[in-house]
């Protein structure tokens, strides 16, 4: 399946400028006809969409655009686009490639919440990316298509983009928000939610870069026809990110329900010759990992879900045969320790203990008790963290330890026999019995 939307001839020459963007229908009657609409009626055409979130939640933009409250206090939109999970890549190479349809997709999720400011969080790293959309909304601004009176409909959008300082926690809804008024990228407790209370206290809708650029095709289609892409509650296509031990690694865009198989082995490529897929995350480093005989899985939300996964961000990261699961589990473990804000006890101390613990495996110190204890951490830390950042290392790392206990309980063995025979080999040799 290869319905291709957002990423149609998306190596054009010149795409991300405005003029070739507009030669392409962008800003044209679908825009117009989205802010002629009543409100109420676009955020039903988005409910009717079925399009969840493409940031990792999955939640219905439609109904997180309907919990957005009436009157005339100020409201905000907000793109979140401090794409941090690691594998994944593609909303940079959408903002780099085509910034209008991103933009455009603003005006449409801002005149859905009734928000008149707008804010793009991009991630510090994403430099050139930030000049790309920075440069393309003053195109869009000189042309009247972002400001005021946008295409004589009325309505008004201010917009701007925040550069991020590196923090992968702000990539979490509510720490973004702190960071967004100038303070540590904290999570903040919930409720109250962002569509009540959220930038500057005031109701906010946060959306994900790839959820946001496909309200216009939502618009241009119609809601019913969109929803007929893809399967049932996983409709439309998903942009996805393939990396690791794959031939073809990079960005692909699919129709929800594709086989797992058909995108790792059909799209990627797979695996180098000679070598098989031993694990995979099939939405980032944060989702409990998948072996090689889940491939025939559809690649769908409830499907993934099923699994005891998630689909996620559509960050897909194969591991092959020739890697070690103690190598994947510590690494994946280090990552969000050094990235943990602190704030909460769960995280703070579970992802410290966790990387102890296969520290201790990875040296030859650990038992097979040692797993039970790290399966018990991550047990502990899920659910009981201020966000979703603890369960983010506590899914993979538990979900690892699962499936793969002989090759931790091997590679402690192996260790241990690695150290004692450096032990014997350091002791001095026993004196010889002197001769009669």
């Amino acid at each position: 399946m290869s319905k291709h939307l957002i990423f149609k001839d998306i190596d054009q020459p010149g795409l991300h400028t405005l003029e070739v963007y507009k030669q392409r229908g962008g800003y044209g009657d679908r825009l117009k006809r989205a802010l002629q609409m009543p409100r109420e009626a676009l955020v039903e055409e988005l409910k009717a969409s079925g399009l969840r979130g493409r940031g990792g939640a999955g939640f219905s933009m439609g109904m997180k655009a309907s919990f957005m409250p009436k009157g005339t206090m100020d409201k905000y939109l907000v793109c979140n686009a401090d794409e941090s999970e690691p594998g994944t890549f593609k909303d940079r190479e959408l903002m780099q490639k085509i910034p209008h349809l991103l933009i455009e997709g603003m005006i449409i999720g801002a005149y859905a919440a009734g928000a008149n400011r707008s804010f793009v969080f991009i991630r510090g790293e994403y430099a050139q990316q930030a000049d790309i959309l920075e440069a393309a909304i003053a195109e869009a601004k000189a042309a009247g298509l972002v400001g005021e009176n946008i295409l004589g409909t009325g309505f008004d959008l201010d917009m701007w983009v925040h550069r991020g300082a590196g923090a992968y926690i702000c990539g979490e809804e509510t720490a973004l928000l702190d960071a967004l008024e100038g303070k540590r990228g904290n999570p903040r407790l919930k409720p109250p939610f962002p569509a009540n209370q959220g930038l500057y206290q005031g109701p906010t809708l946060i959306n994900n870069v790839e959820t946001l650029a496909t309200t216009p095709f939502i618009v241009e289609m119609g809601g019913a026809e969109y929803a007929k892409i893809g399967v049932d509650n996983s409709t439309g296509t998903k942009l996805i990110s393939v990396s690791g031990h794959v031939q073809r690694p990079g960005n692909y865009e699919i129709e929800l329900g594709m086989s797992s198989r058909d995108i790792i082995y059909g799209l990627a490529g797979g695996p180098g010759e000679g070598r098989s897929v031993k694990l995979w995350f099939p939405g980032g480093s944060s989702s409990p990992v998948l072996t090689g005989d889940d491939l025939d899985l559809s690649y769908d939300f409830d499907t993934l879900a099923k699994a005891g996964t998630m689909l996620g961000s559509g960050a897909i990261i194969v591991v092959d045969d020739t890697t070690s699961v103690v190598d994947v589990a510590l690494k994946t473990a280090s990552f969000y320790k050094h990235e943990s804000c602190g704030k909460c006890t769960p995280c703070r101390e579970g992802t410290n203990w966790t990387v102890k613990m296969l520290q201790r495996v990875k040296t030859g110190e650990a038992t097979p008790m040692d797993l039970d204890i790290i399966a018990s951490v991550c047990e502990r830390i899920q659910g009981n963290c201020l966000c979703v950042l603890g369960d983010a290392m506590a899914m993979p790392v538990g979900s690892m330890v699962a499936k793969f206990r002989g090759e931790f309980e091997e590679y402690i063995e192996m260790k241990r026999d690695e150290a004692e025979r450096a032990l014997l080999a350091s002791l001095p040799a026993p004196a010889q019995p002197a001769a009669a």
